[in-house]
């Protein structure tokens, strides 16, 4: 151990050797502490909390969605094939986007209808696995079936509660793009049979949305054998921007590629622009925690005025004394540092159980389905954030030892002893 390092450390303690930090160094130390912890808790829940919309988001809708311009996609089984020989495709299925209204005894309530293939909405989407009643089977049952049975429709669970549908209930679904007649212009109307129940854990999903077969959809909303587009799952979300590409010169027509990204953008650019803004606005409680090293420094060096002079008088160099202080104050960063990622990761890691801890203390809903996006408090923490926030916290605490270590350097031996 090199003297420098050993007087350094000597320094950190109070006085009368009673062998505790001192005070003020113990209020450094907290405060890099508290400030650290709260950085990675909060980066955490902001990259947990995109990370799910992400994934819900997606587990809906495709990666990509591929139409042609016009009113539709005609030949869609032959794109399909098409799609599905590019590299990087998973899946790939047809569907049909419309709006209507659904109505039952327990009342009335507008709802985007889409229409999906049944043996194929599985490889592009979550939605088989997020039935938690009934199931995809009832979509297959046609408008005209020897049996005489209703087509099937599948809504979300929060829409099922506000009509007060149950499984096998009736529900009618008027489109808005009515039939002429000599009358006038009247709401084209069908009933469905209630085939399923999903969640998707996503309340704007669970509450607004509803699927019926491609075939009842065409049928429905009068399309023929049109489709209004293809979905399309890639194996790397991140490398959507380059499958949609190789999709279009493949393709090389009418057609045109959103990717999620571009779907998405406002939502995404918005929580980047957030976290961002985070990062920024709690590492100031690092930077507050900084000057707080910066006053221990003054005060030590002005209580050790002799001891630096007496050291320069026995040959210690300038740059032996500014090390001696920069240590301490490397020391206080590195302490706070370390207990701020330890607390930071271990409250990230456990969320969720604290969450609902609370919840059951206090008896309420930190995070009410109907007024988020989400139903829970995601955390994901990221190693590379956690690295990142502890590298800037040792940097702003090395930065703080800068000038009261050089201050202490420039002291003169026959200044710290004139008094003596």
């Amino acid at each position: 151990m090199s003297y420098e390092f050993f007087i350094g450390l000597r320094y950190l303690r109070a006085k009368r050797k009673r062998g505790f930090i001192s005070v003020i160094t113990l209020i450094s130390i907290i405060g890099i502490t508290v400030g650290v912890m709260a950085l990675i808790i909060v980066l955490s829940v902001m990259g947990g909390f995109e990370k799910d919309l992400r994934e819900k988001i997606m587990g809906v809708n495709a990666h990509l969605v591929v139409m042609e311009l016009g009113p539709g996609m005609e030949e869609h089984e032959a794109v399909a094939a098409e799609i599905a020989e590019v590299d990087g495709v998973t899946g790939v299925t047809a569907y049909i986007y419309g709006q209507a209204m659904l109505s039952t005894s327990g009342g009335v309530l507008g709802v985007v209808v889409r229409g999906v293939d049944t043996e194929t909405i599985g490889n592009v989407t979550v939605l088989p696995e997020r039935i938690v009643e009934g199931g995809l089977e009832g979509l297959n049952v046609g408008f005209r079936n020897e049996t005489g049975a209703l087509p099937g429709i599948i809504i979300g669970r929060e829409l099922a509660k506000t009509l007060d549908a149950r499984i096998g209930d009736e529900i009618n679904v008027i489109s808005p793009q009515g039939t002429r007649t000599a009358a006038g212009n009247m709401p084209r109307m069908a009933t469905f049979t209630l085939a399923g129940i999903f969640e998707m854990g996503m309340y704007e999903y669970d509450s607004s949305m509803a699927f019926i077969s491609v075939e009842n959809a065409q049928n429905f909303f009068k399309l023929g054998e049109v489709v209004t587009g293809l979905e399309v799952k890639v194996e790397d979300i991140y490398k959507a921007d380059e499958i949609g590409a190789s999709i279009a010169s493949r393709l090389n027509g009418p057609f045109f590629i959103r990717t999620w990204k571009e779907m998405n953008r406002n939502l995404f650019s918005a929580l980047k622009l957030e976290k961002i803004a985070m990062f920024i606005i709690l590492a100031l409680i690092v930077v507050v925690a900084a000057l707080n090293i910066v006053s221990t420094l003054i005060m030590v060096v002005m209580e050790k005025g002799k001891d630096i002079a007496i050291l320069k008088s026995m040959g210690a160099t300038s740059g032996s004394i500014m090390k001696i202080f920069m240590i301490d104050g490397v020391i206080i960063g590195f302490i706070g540092t370390a207990l701020g990622t330890i607390f930071g990761v271990a409250v990230a890691a456990n969320l969720d159980e604290l969450v609902s801890l609370i919840e059951g203390l206090f008896n309420f809903k930190l995070l009410p389905p109907s007024v988020y996006f989400i139903d829970k408090l995601p955390s994901d923490v990221e190693p590379s954030v956690v690295v990142l926030i502890a590298l800037m916290s040792l940097g702003i605490s090395f930065i703080a030892t800068l000038y009261p270590s050089w201050q202490a350097s420039r002291l003169q031996p026959v200044e710290g002893l004139r008094y003596e």
